[in-house]
């Protein structure tokens, strides 16, 4: 398992720590104060980005991505931690991977227009009865012919008033458990689908989390992703990388991004006659932020190189998902002590970081899920199901 960083991908690396510094660092206090990123501006860090080859790092080549790996789309996600959700999500796009089960016609209507950034997609899955459960959805695709007919209803979708269609779960068969499930492309203009309200959160400014309702909703073959019945796994390989990626690896940015700023504010701040990093509790704070971003950034890479390897990663990415989300709490909850009262104040960033940091440890199962499941997988198979490794590459 060797994680050197090549030259290659030390420049790739390097242009976009760039690009977000010049480009989208400085939009931050605007969505911050506007709660939203002008139409104008949204466009032009797009184009910039598009031009640079930046945008949908994480398709494969043959869609017309840059075909990274694993570990490849996790440094660039952890660069990504070091600006806000809604201007990554302009800048570098959101493809998910469970679109890369398009058939031919279906990549040219969805797909490929997404790798291109000429349409944005959403993930409608949660419901109000249904979170860490996606399983107890109840939404119902009910056959009809050759067809289904969609009703029920979601929300909390991320980005759902600027994406133009939904990968949308459905029960497509209620004597099947979670066998019963499926998924369809929903388009936004489709009749019957209604875009509700935006659910005001306590950070993530900028993104907007709709409800949606479907009354009706007529479906062909074409709608369906995949195979009928298959749509559970599916989500859950891709919510396994979403976590990953959207949690996991940007939380280490997050988490380093913040550190920067601490030590930059314990080397400058003088109290009593000296810098207080001088300090040793001011020290204890700072090393011990050191101690979580390293640890939970070895556990990104290693559950990356599993995915490489084409292995299950999934019990690493739980334990990636409690670990990089409660250590980001851990990083911004020190950082307001070290900044004090100002670190308080909304004249600074540090208090919007710390709002943001919150929800790492809530979606996309929360930490007591993936304890759980860790738990679950290492009582039914024992320690050895993560004690292996003289034999997975270490030496």
């Amino acid at each position: 398992m060797d994680f050197t960083i090549s030259d290659e991908q030390q420049a790739l690396l390097a242009l976009i720590r760039q690009f977000i510094k010049a480009e989208l660092n400085p939009l931050e206090d605007e969505v911050e104060r506007e709660g939203f990123l002008a139409p104008e501006k949204a466009h032009a860090v797009f184009e910039k980005s598009r031009s640079l080859g930046l945008y949908g790092m994480n398709v494969p080549e043959k869609f017309g991505g840059a075909g990274l790996s694993a570990v490849e789309t996790m440094l660039v996600e952890e660069q990504f931690g070091h600006t806000t959700d809604i201007l990554v999500r302009r800048a570098f796009g959101n493809v998910y991977e469970v679109l890369f089960a398009c058939d031919d016609a279906q990549q040219e209507r969805w797909l490929l227009p997404c790798v291109r950034g000429d349409r944005t997609c959403s993930i409608a899955i949660t419901e109000p009865g249904a979170g860490s459960d996606a399983a107890a959805i109840r939404s119902r695709a009910d056959k009809v012919g050759d067809g289904w007919v969609l009703n029920g209803q979601k929300h909390f979708i991320s980005d759902g008033l600027f994406s133009d269609f939904f990968v949308v779960s459905a029960v497509t068969d209620v004597k099947a458990g979670s066998r019963g499930i499926s998924l369809f492309l929903v388009d936004k203009e489709t009749p019957g689908l209604v875009v509700g309200r935006d659910q005001m959160m306590m950070g993530l400014r900028g993104t907007s989390h709709v409800e949606l309702f479907f009354d009706a909703i007529k479906l062909t073959q074409e709608n369906l992703l995949g195979e009928e019945g298959t749509g559970m796994r599916q989500i859950l390989t891709t919510l396994g990388r979403v976590r990953l990626a959207q949690v996991g690896a940007r939380a280490v940015g997050k988490s380093s991004h913040v550190l920067d700023l601490v030590v930059e504010y314990a080397n400058s701040r003088e109290q009593f006659g000296r810098s207080i990093g001088e300090f040793q509790m001011i020290q204890q704070m700072i090393a011990d932020s050191v101690i979580d971003i390293n640890a939970a950034r070895l556990l990104v890479l290693r559950a990356a190189w599993e995915i490489d390897q084409g292995r299950d990663a999934r019990d690493w990415i739980s334990m990636v998902k409690v670990h990089a989300a409660e250590a980001l709490g851990r990083v911004v909850d020190r950082a307001v002590q070290i900044f004090g009262g100002m670190g308080y104040c909304k004249d600074l960033s540090i208090e919007r970081y710390f709002r943001d940091a919150r929800v790492a440890r809530i979606y996309d199962g929360a930490s007591e899920i993936h304890r759980s499941v860790i738990a679950r997988d290492t009582l039914k198979s024992g320690a050895q199901l993560f004690d292996n490794l003289a034999t997975s590459g270490w030496s």
